[in-house]
Order: C-alpha cells, then structure tokens, then sequence
C-alpha cells in the first residue's frame, strides 16, 4: 500500500461531481476493537453512459454531531486502510446485488488498497463504466482499522440512498448475501466525480436542509437534487450539506470550510442549528458567516458568494428574535464578500407576521420542522427562477 502527495478538489479541473448525494461526515466509527467490513451504497448519477469517474475522500468529520460528545467539526479520522473498492452497474434497483461481470475496481497510485493517515486528503485513480439509462451505480469498498477507538468518519444522519454493509471483506462479491440493509450509516467518498467539462461548479454548504434528511430514500425530491435537475448538466453540482452542520464549524477550517473553497460558486443556508442546539446569538452566527465568506473569497477571490437567509425553524422567543435579525442582516446588509442573497425563508415561511414558522404542508410531519419534498419543490422552482435572472 502506498499514501499519494494530498490535492485539492478542485486541482483536478477536468472532473465535477456526478451527483446530488452529500456524502459529508458528521460521525466517527468508534468500536472497542479492530474491525474489517464492506459498505456498498446505491447512488444516483446526474449522467449515465460511459463514464470516467474519480473518487476524492478528506479522513475528517466536517460538521458536529449534537453537542459533540462523539464527533466534533475538523476532527481527523483514525487510521485505516481500504483493502478493495469497486464500482459497479447498480441495476435499476438497488436491492444489494449488483449486475453480474460490471464490478469495476477503484485503484489509489495503481495499487488495489491504500493506508489512510488521520485527516489525510487524497484521490483515487480513473474507472472506467458503463452504466445504463436508469440504473444506480453501486460503490463497493472493504475498509479495515488499525486499531480500537475511533477511526471512519462517515454520516449518521437518516439515509436519504440505500446502502447495505457487511462484515468482512466483500467488495467483490456480486450478490447480496451476509448484506443487511444500513441504518444511518452513509460511508462513501467525500466526493464522487466524473470527467466532464461544465459551465460552472456549484458547491450547496449548509446542514440536514441541504442534505436533504427527512425527505424520502432513493427519490431525490430535496431542493439541492431538483436544482441540480433543473441547471442540467451542463453545471457541476457538490452538495455537501450536513446533518446537525453550524457555521461554526466551518469556522474552525478544517476540512469543510476546503469542501466550500472548491466551487467557482457557493450557496451558503447556514444558522439553524447555530440558533438552536449551539445556542449562539445572532451576532456570532453573522460573524461566523463573515469568518467563512472571508475564507472563501481568501482561498479564490474569484468565486462568488451567495447567502442565503436562515429557513425558517418554529423558533420562540430568544431564539426567534436572534433568527429575525440575522435575517433582516442578510437582506440588508450583508457580510462583506456576499455577491448575491437569496431568501430561501421567503419561500418556505407562513406570512407575516408567524414568519418565523415554516406553512405546515413543508413539514416532515406534525412536529418536524425539516423541509420535506413538496417544500424541495418549492425552494428548487424559487431558485431556479431567481438564478436564471441573475445570469
């Protein structure tokens, strides 16, 4: 096995992401002894046909999990190795098989495995697959600790693709036995790519909104994925939106604040978790939205910034107060470097003067303000239509 120098995302121009999946890190895999075991998740493409994918992966947990007891922002994943990755025709459904004779393998520097050093950034070698009209591809890939303790970041949040995993090493396998369907365990690349020239890439930083957590499994009916719809292909799409994610931390630049840097546009929907479990005033979170423009437009001075308001969340009180002014500031004033805003709590929002309260048929449920899909619609024909004047 062999470590290759780190790059950067975007050092490698002729590729952009081949899909709508967030595949950001808000957990570590922290087991009392070493283990072995194989993850393949079903994902959706934006193209099919004959592709040249790459894969990138940063061994980080971007953004923290709750109060951060099991997972903080920044912090570097353990040590472990990948002993074999594939990629594979999926099959229109994605049952935990997949397509006999299509298993691609993933290489890193020519060689079938690869040591991973805490925090290290690196990429994977060209695969070459067809992959028919309709069908998922299927990443497959064995990864082994070095040791207890903590060791893979990976998401937790509720699974928005189907994945199954398994004990032991059985990347290669084509069929779904000693699989079992995964809960709240995404494990995939930080970024999965195509070779494909684009007219821009977009990078969508936010949180469980952006993700799109609570809107249904495998249909894609989160406002980022019917975005990426409706610019076509033609304009490079990363979502890395992350559950429980706060703008503090990408402030603490580490990993996710480089994610953001990658994009020659960025659309920030941050504040909601700052506000309520990270309890911050409305003046820490603008400051902490400044912190990350400035460390964007620093790392490319050319990309552009839009900032969104903060999405509405029932918030009362204190909390509702901070949420009027942080928003009233975006509309207004916003923090140096922003090119354009856009109010994404315009579109999900009761009216005035219960603003602060996301309209009922938007809920996942009675109780969950998470914008399901009917509000992904809604929030994707906004953005669309404001987009399409701006250009």
């Amino acid at each position: 096995m062999n470590n290759k120098v780190n790059t950067s995302v975007y050092s490698q121009s002729g590729f952009t992401s081949a899909t709508a999946v967030s595949a950001a890190a808000n957990y570590i895999m922290n087991s009392p002894e070493p283990f072995t075991h194989t993850y393949r998740t079903y994902v959706r493409l934006r193209e099919n046909g004959s592709l040249t994918l790459k894969f990138w992966h940063s061994n980080a947990v971007d953004s923290t999990w709750d109060l951060g007891a099991e997972s903080a922002a920044s912090e570097p994943g353990g040590e472990w190795s990948i002993e074999a990755a594939y990629v594979a025709d999926g099959g229109a459904v994605p049952d935990g098989t997949v397509v006999p004779g299509s298993q691609v393998p993933v290489t890193f520097g020519g060689e079938a495995s690869r040591n991973v050093a805490p925090g290290e950034q690196f990429w994977s070698d060209e695969a070459l697959l067809e992959l028919p009209e309709g069908h998922y591809l299927a990443f497959t890939w064995t990864l082994k600790t070095a040791a207890a303790g903590k060791s893979i970041p990976f998401n937790v949040e509720g699974m928005l693709v189907s994945g199954y995993d398994a004990p032991g090493n059985l990347a290669a396998q084509e069929t779904a036995e000693a699989f079992s369907e995964s809960d709240k365990l995404q494990v995939l690349p930080s970024f999965l790519g195509y070779k494909k020239n684009v007219t821009k890439k977009l990078v969508f930083l936010g949180d469980s909104i952006t993700q799109g957590v609570r809107t249904a499994k495998d249909e894609y009916s989160y406002w980022a994925a019917r975005i990426a719809e409706g610019l076509g292909t033609e304009y490079g799409l990363w979502n890395i939106g992350s559950g429980w994610g706060r703008a503090y931390d990408v402030a603490t630049d580490g990993a996710w604040v480089h994610k953001a840097q990658q994009g020659d546009e960025v659309l920030i929907v941050l504040g909601v978790n700052d506000l309520d479990i990270g309890q911050r005033s409305g003046a820490e979170l603008l400051a902490d939205l400044t912190h990350i423009i400035s460390a964007i437009k620093k790392a490319r001075p050319e990309t552009a910034v839009i900032l969104s308001t903060v999405p509405p969340f029932n918030f009362e009180g204190e909390r509702e107060a901070y949420w009027r002014k942080v928003n009233e500031t975006i509309l207004t004033n916003p923090p140096a470097g922003v090119d354009r805003v856009f109010d994404i709590a315009a579109v999900l929002s009761v009216p005035a003067p219960a603003d602060h309260r996301i309209r009922p048929e938007y809920m996942s449920d009675e109780f969950d303000p998470h914008p399901n899909g009917t509000a992904g619609k809604a929030v994707a024909d906004a953005f669309l239509e404001w987009y399409g004047k701006q250009l």
